[in-house]
């Protein structure tokens, strides 16, 4: 889903791209917008202020040079200003210590503290091939510590029991024993956060860090919390010397405003951002992808890894060979392309990643309309039988109520899938042997594109 800062960013670039030249009035109009936007976006006002004054500056003294137009020029500037804005590329996580590296975790409570430690641990474990070890200092919520212990086993992660009536700094202490005796990697400590800022808040988490000597301290601030994140930010700064900034809840609405601000504020690089719920929806925070996602330029490095990512290689190869040996595609094979469109976190994620001019025919009702439809086609097929899905041609008027009513659909949806179907089948068949190729062509004279599996 777009933001208002994406959104307002996407029509003042659209704008500057109809501009002549470069000149003081129609660079001091666009960054009048700008300053408006990022305002609108929670964005803190001394960062709005340094911000406006690096592009105009730049955009004054551009010579507009090679095939470049004026608007393209101003575009580039913002581009690279908000990317230094948020950072300079990607901020690694520091391992470099005597095992275990010591990962303290600091927020607020509510900005997804418990849940971002155990995507890290998954992140450390599948990208850095660690073993993981994490415990919980949060002893105000027992629930939190159960929390923990469930979201580590998800992640794949072991999980060092604490009980609310220790104290934390005693936690910590058997925690990192228990690490070294047992040869982990990487300890990540989960701590207590408060609903506001308070003195022993702070005191407590500034035992903590003397007690384990963190490697990297990590705070953890929601994307969506707007001018608060800036005095949260001020306030942990003071308190702790921070290595690092995750970003959580980047998905929702407000996308930019705290990126841009915590950075600026605190000086320490925004490392990871929170990119959706499931366990693997950490993301190493790359500042240029992002500043391109702001202004409506799409993240297509991101949609790339993001489908790489979620395709099952060996499947894949196993229904082109199946297509090339001539064997029938059946409803089997058509569910498993429905699956893996899941797997890749669904229409509306891959949409996100799209450039905005892309991105904008399709309606947030239409995702949402085609996401209903890829789960009503998947509990269709899930009702037939295996010799149904092997044979479809077997299904005729009593079978189609039998399967719609166990789908609890109408049969003229069950009618219509087999239809599509029908239409994917004979395309498959086009694709075996030279067919391929002259499918392709067809298809590269289409306008649009062509249609996803499981969208009717």
């Amino acid at each position: 889903m777009a933001s208002a800062l994406s959104d307002r960013l996407s029509r003042i670039v659209k704008e500057m791209r109809g501009q002549a030249r470069i000149t003081e009035t129609n660079v001091t109009d666009m960054l009048r917008e700008v300053r408006m936007a990022l305002l609108e976006a929670d964005v803190a006002l001394p960062v709005v202020r340094d911000f406006i004054a690096r592009v105009k500056e730049k955009a004054l003294g551009q010579e507009v040079v090679g095939s470049l137009t004026p608007g393209q020029a101003l575009v580039g500037i913002v581009n690279r200003e908000l990317a230094l804005t948020m950072g300079d590329g990607v901020a690694d996580i520091n391992l470099a210590a005597q095992p275990p590296a010591v990962i303290l975790m600091a927020g607020l409570q509510g900005a997804g503290k418990t849940t971002t430690t155990a995507k890290l641990a998954k992140h450390l474990i599948e990208k850095r091939k660690k073993k993981v070890l994490t415990v919980s200092g949060d002893v105000y919520r027992p629930a939190a510590i159960e929390q923990l212990k469930t979201v580590t086993a998800q992640a794949g992660a072991e999980w060092f029991p604490s009980t609310p009536d220790q104290k934390p700094v005693d936690i910590a202490r058997a925690a990192i024993d228990y690490a070294r005796k047992h040869y982990f990697d990487v300890l990540l400590v989960d701590t207590a956060g408060r609903l506001a800022i308070d003195e022993a808040l702070m005191r407590e988490i500034q035992e903590l860090h003397a007690v384990l000597k963190p490697v990297e301290t990590l705070f953890v601030v929601d994307a969506m919390q707007g001018q608060d994140a800036i005095n949260t930010a001020k306030a942990f700064k003071d308190a702790l010397p921070l290595t690092g900034i995750i970003l959580t809840k980047l998905d929702g609405d407000s996308r930019g405003g705290a990126a841009l601000s915590v950075r600026a504020i605190t000086g320490a690089p925004i490392k990871f951002a929170g990119v959706s719920e499931k366990i693997d929806g950490l993301e190493v925070f790359d500042a240029e992808r992002h500043a391109g996602r702001i202004l409506g330029m799409g993240d297509i490095l991101a949609l790339v890894e993001q489908v790489t990512a979620g395709v099952d290689m060996a499947a894949a190869q196993k229904l082109a060979a199946k297509v090339k040996s001539g064997e029938g595609f059946d409803l089997n094979d058509f569910l498993d392309q429905i699956r893996q469109m899941k797997q890749m976190g669904g229409l509306s994620s891959l949409m996100d990643k799209l450039p905005s001019g892309m991105a904008a025919k399709a309606s947030e009702a239409d995702l949402g309309r085609a996401e209903k439809d890829i789960k009503r086609k998947e509990g269709i097929i899930c009702s037939m039988t295996l010799k149904e899905r092997r044979k479809p041609e077997i299904i005729k008027a009593t079978r189609k109520r039998r399967i719609a009513a166990g789908a609890g659909v109408q049969v003229q949806e069950v009618n219509r899938l087999l239809k599509e179907f029908e239409q994917m089948q004979g395309m498959m068949k086009k694709m075996k042997g030279g067919g391929m190729m002259k499918m392709m062509k067809r298809m590269g004279g289409m306008k649009g594109m062509p249609k996803l599996p499981g969208m009717g």
